[in-house]
């Protein structure tokens, strides 16, 4: 393990201000052989994995709330801002895995290669914001999660969630085929629960199909675009881009042309089944909310607690709830173990500092822990589920500052070489920057300009003020 810290990236200096440092999670890096004589399939199972811990983010307790505060609210609309954030978490990803697998380095160890000191300085204490933020929703998530099962108060259950760093150390020195693995599971577990509640909860299929269908009332709505950035926030983590450029180096392809590119194809398909997977949980939690509760008079319910108490009197089916807090549970304490090793990735990328393992999972559990309990203690229980929303709107705020890296990055041959972004993937890659940050700019100017300028404003562009 010792050795294991002091191992470096490859020497892929053309296009870099800095060398290359020591490479992030380096007691697992190149720790699985890929065959290189083998079937499609062979080569498919020794790149799958990695995928799943990225999907485990677009599943997370944050995803939850702002799902179903959106089918509560507005029925089936917002599904089609489900779909359209989980292609921008397809693509995004995508330039993850070409930026690791073609420059050996990942996002947060790039940004430190090519950035000045206080620039490099001021995107980690951003990233922090933002792992802080989405950890809140996981330990959260999983201490409600524990209070509905099993009665435990969210302080403690926050401070419970603490264990997932002895988890994480454990079967990190087993393997990482074993906290894929694990995740895995976990996942099946939140599939099996939601497939459940699709079938009890009887959706109109028609109606669900037109909530794919994107529309106008989205972005002049300003109530449904809070809750729609919230998604985008919860959906596309600026965690999980540091996190997915580091976790692809594990696999020990061949440090050539052709076995790079053929790491870029096999890491994509998994990359994209996976977030697929993750595309049917967060679509089947805004479909059950709508379904439950939009149509029989509980538009208001955003509380996960509310929507557990609900769900078996108007199914009518007893375990109905209990299939929700399982999942939740399943969801939550999957978010930590992926949080966990983003958090390391991210300190160890950006700083190029040496802490040993369970340090530095200790302080990465600490930056989550220790906010979600201050802030339970002052606000109070009751407010969690507004809690797990705005963490997620602050997820998505800090997103431009780690896509515009990514971009700019795998966009530029110095760097990246043959594997640079094509002319298509540009435009798609600044598209999908472009909406999210102007969506970002939209609803901070909508939430802090005085309502008078506003309405002036919106009036002066011909188009109605938001609702």
């Amino acid at each position: 393990m010792r050795q294991l810290d002091h191992i470096v990236a490859a020497e892929t200096e053309i296009g870099w201000r800095k060398k290359a440092g020591q490479v992030s999670l380096a007691e697992v890096h190149r720790s699985i052989v890929v065959p290189v004589t083998a079937s499609f399939w062979r080569k498919m199972l020794a790149f799958s994995g990695p995928g799943f811990l990225v999907a485990v983010g677009y599943m997370d307790p944050g995803n939850w709330a702002t799902d179903l505060a959106g089918g509560a609210k507005f029925g089936y609309a917002l599904l089609f801002v489900v779909m359209l954030s989980n292609l921008m978490a397809i693509l995004l990803q995508h330039l993850c895995i070409k930026l690791g697998v073609a420059t050996g380095r990942d996002l947060a160890q790039a940004c430190r290669d090519h950035y000045s000191t206080p620039i490099v300085w001021f995107l980690w204490i951003l990233c922090e914001i933002a792992i802080a933020a989405c950890d809140l929703a996981e330990v959260v998530g999983s201490a409600i999660a524990l209070q509905l099962l099993f009665g435990i108060p969210l302080v403690w259950g926050c401070c419970i969630t603490a264990l997932d760093v002895l988890a994480v150390l454990y079967l990190q020195q087993k393997g990482f085929r074993y906290i894929e693995a694990l995740v895995i599971i976990l996942i099946a577990t939140i599939a099996t629960c939601f497939a459940a509640e699709l079938i009890l909860s009887k959706p109109n299929l028609l109606g669900v199909l037109s909530g794919f269908v994107p529309g106008s009332h989205i972005i002049m709505n300003q109530q449904m675009l809070y809750v729609s950035i919230g998604i985008i926030g919860a959906t596309v983590m600026p965690h999980n881009l540091y996190l997915h450029s580091s976790i692809v180096q594990t696999r020990k392809f061949e440090q050539t042309p052709e076995g790079k590119s053929e790491a870029i194809r096999f890491a994509t398909i998994d990359s994209t089944g996976a977030l697929m997977f993750a595309l049917f949980i967060n679509a089947a939690i805004l479909v059950l909310s709508a379904a439950v509760f939009h149509w029989s008079g509980h538009q208001d319910v955003a509380e996960i607690q509310d929507a557990y108490k609900l769900l078996s009197p108007l199914l009518g089916i007893s375990f109905a709830s209990i299939l929700f807090a399982v999942a939740l549970l399943a969801s939550g304490q999957n978010s930590t173990l992926t949080g966990t090793l983003a958090g390391q990735v991210v300190m160890e990328g950006f700083l190029n500092i040496r802490i040993t393992p369970w340090l530095r999972r200790l302080i990465t559990r600490a930056i989550a822990i220790i906010p979600a309990v201050l802030v339970i203690g002052i606000f109070g229980e009751g407010k969690t589920t507004q809690l797990l929303i705005a963490s997620q709107v602050v997820l998505s705020m800090q997103l431009g500052f780690a896509v515009w890296p990514l971009l700019r990055f795998t966009d530029e041959k110095a760097k990246m070489g043959e594997f640079a972004n094509k002319l298509w993937l540009k435009i798609l890659g600044w598209t999908t920057a472009t909406i999210i940050i102007v969506l970002n700019a939209k609803l901070l100017f909508d939430t802090f300009v005085p309502n008078a300028l506003l309405k002036g404003f919106y009036q002066f562009l011909q188009l109605p003020p938001p609702a």
